[in-house]
């Protein structure tokens, strides 16, 4: 078995490959020769991350794919359905990333309640002469401690999101289309283990009520799940992160929200028109930004890169048998 890990994986992963026997090319290939990459070298696994596109024309001219991968939980720029119906395995790794998603969150939310994202942006050119001016300026921060989180999904990085705002004593909600009931378990370094039963609602408006910081985490939307009617409906103030996909928050109404003083700040890991993100996002002071990194820890990606390789080998054996 051959396999192009285009979007790359990890060492741990790789080297679990090739103790099974499988051969890793790990080769950066662009997206318009990836077809014929894949023929030539007789490539039976394609590997991706977001860069790479498995639309159906790549599985149409590739008759010998017989898995692909994606590193990581949303597989959106991959044609699912279209290529399990051609006979081909669709796998993923929906929670190896998880904790790394969530830190960025709270990274974020620190960021942003403590002014750091643009304190960092202006020390290198105003702290020699506006040391004082910045000092006051930011002086209304904001602790995360005993503040309320709203978490919109449930789903494996959502269930991390509000472990750590449960660990910094947030008071915890969430959002789902149904409401569901799941036990968050919180492990500590001595053994100890607390439980905490957490029941969604699928309320906006109760979702959204005395809620200080909000984080999205669901997979990639049809359509808004934040604009215009949400926004007037959250409390004067609030902090939101979005580390979903763009496209389920409305950037332009985010700006006139901000501009307004109802959005005490924001911060976005994803765009929608991405990798070239509006200038107006860029530049705003009130928005802590960046470049879709949630899961791009060392840590996820050696998870990442295991899991993959597990599967894959799984399947080999499957096969022979």
């Amino acid at each position: 078995m051959k396999v192009l890990a285009n979007d790359g994986i990890s060492k741990s992963g790789e080297q679990a490959l090739k103790d099974a026997g499988i051969e890793v090319l790990d080769n950066k290939v662009a997206q318009d020769h990836v077809i014929n990459f894949i023929n030539e070298n007789n490539v039976d696994v394609l590997l991706v991350r977001s860069v790479t596109k498995v639309r159906q024309d790549l599985i149409d001219a590739c008759p010998g794919l017989k898995i692909i991968g994606r590193g990581g939980i949303g597989m959106d720029n991959i044609d699912v359905e279209y290529a399990k119906s051609k006979g081909i395995k669709v796998i993923n790794t929906p929670t190896a990333s998880s904790k790394s998603v969530a830190e960025l969150v709270f990274g974020h939310f620190f960021s942003l309640a403590r002014f750091l994202h643009e304190s960092n942006r202006l020390m290198p050119l105003e702290g020699e002469t506006h040391f004082n001016a910045m000092k006051k300026s930011f002086s209304k921060a904001y602790e995360l401690s005993g503040k309320t989180l709203g978490v919109i999904g449930f789903g494996s990085i959502g269930q991390e999101v509000l472990k750590i705002g449960i660990s910094l004593g947030m008071k915890v909600k969430v959002l789902t289309r149904k409401p569901k009931t799941k036990v968050l378990t919180l492990n500590f370094f001595d053994g100890q283990s607390v439980n905490f039963e957490i029941t969604s609602v699928n309320d906006m408006d109760e979702f959204l009520k005395d809620t200080d910081f909000i984080s999205i985490n669901t997979p990639k939307t049809n359509e808004y799940i934040i604009d215009t009617p949400q926004f007037e409906k959250m409390k004067d103030g609030v902090y939101i992160v979005n580390t979903a996909r763009g496209g389920v928050i409305n950037e332009v109404a985010l700006i006139d929200f901000i501009e307004s003083g109802k959005v005490a700040g924001a911060a976005l890991d994803v765009f929608e028109k991405e990798p070239n993100p509006e200038v107006l996002l860029l530049m705003n002071p009130a928005l802590s930004l960046s470049p879709h990194v949630g899961g791009n820890t060392v840590d996820a990606q050696e998870k990442i890169g295991v899991e993959l390789a597990e599967q894959i080998i799984k399947l080999q054996k499957e096969t022979i048998q």
